[in-house]
């Protein structure tokens, strides 16, 4: 097992990913370098050796293919998550390392949002979504991360192997964070310095296609993670439905004697319907979700103690 495992995964970062690699081995000596490569048309793979890292690949595209391949098959006591695209300081891996490694954190997320992030991207939109996903992540799961998607993180052995990955791409930090926050695990933000690619580095996030993958991401793990809060507004916006239609013919009632729009009250009462149904499906999920964090505790336990045996050896 690793002391230090730096995961980078990559496509197409040529220009970049040398620089990444010495800056990871010279501010982490005793890391380990892992690049996956994940299709990419450019010499990545081969510049990535050269500068000392083991390169694997992962032939499915997306970030979270890869990221699940690297979390499958690397074994260590801290891992640092980065991209290959030299916008991320290295300088801060250590204080990160330090802090899964001697302060028990579980997940270390590099915050570029409380330095410099909005002062040197020059992509309005991403300043614009990344301050509404760490709102509404925060608001929606009561927590204070500083920076939802940064691609900057360091993470215990404990979190990586108890890490459901089940997004495909850029989703999977939204995923990650929120995977740590439910589960009530140990969440430490450092502020880090973001840069600019450098000229010639094109980026693979697509705003508005990989913005609405992350809101739909945000909405599915809040039904998964919070059913009970889910359905029974869900079950609150339906029951309005229902009484406005059924006040609507019910006045017509009041004024003719005569129920005139029978479709209507109907409709109402199968959506009435529907939102008792919402309720109760709410209610069942919760306690299904608060059995599977009992499994979780229990499994945490068995990874803990995996964990020590192979640092005794």
């Amino acid at each position: 097992m690793d002391k230090i495992a730096v995961l980078i995964p990559c496509f197409n970062e040529e220009k970049t990913i040398e620089k990444v690699v010495k800056d990871s081995l010279a501010a982490l000596p005793d890391a380990v370098v892992y690049v996956y490569d994940n299709n990419s048309t450019d010499a990545t793979a081969e510049v990535a050796r050269k500068a000392g890292a083991v390169v694997r690949r992962e032939p499915r595209q997306g970030k979270g293919y890869v990221l699940r391949r690297m979390f499958k098959e690397i074994n260590a006591l801290c891992y640092i998550c980065v991209d290959g695209d030299d916008t991320y300081p290295m300088e801060a891996a250590p204080e990160m390392a330090r802090l899964v490694l001697e302060g028990g954190a579980d997940m270390v997320v590099g915050d570029r949002l409380s330095s410099t992030y909005f002062t040197k991207n020059k992509r309005p939109f991403h300043n614009f979504g990344n301050s509404l996903v760490r709102k509404t992540i925060n608001s929606l799961f009561d927590s204070d991360i500083k920076d939802i998607m940064t691609g900057f993180r360091a993470l215990s052995y404990e979190f990586v192997k108890s890490y459901p990955v089940l997004s495909r791409g850029f989703e999977i930090e939204t995923e990650m964070t929120i995977h740590a926050v439910f589960n009530e695990m140990i969440i430490e933000n450092v502020p880090v310095e973001y840069r600019n690619r450098p000229e010639g580095s094109v980026s693979k996030l697509n705003t508005l296609p990989d913005g609405f993958k992350v809101i739909a991401t945000i909405i599915r793990l809040y039904k998964n993670y919070k059913p009970f809060r889910f359905f029974s507004t869900l079950a609150a916006l339906m029951l309005v439905v229902a009484a406005v239609m059924f006040l609507w013919v019910f006045s017509r009632f009041l004024e003719t004697h005569l129920v005139e729009n029978m479709p209507t009250l109907i409709v109402s009462g199968f959506i009435a319907l529907a939102a008792l149904q919402s309720f109760f499906s709410g209610m069942i999920l919760s306690d299904m979700v608060t059995a599977a964090r009992r499994d979780f505790e229990k499994e945490l336990y068995r990874l803990h103690d995996r964990k020590q045996e192979a640092k005794d050896h």
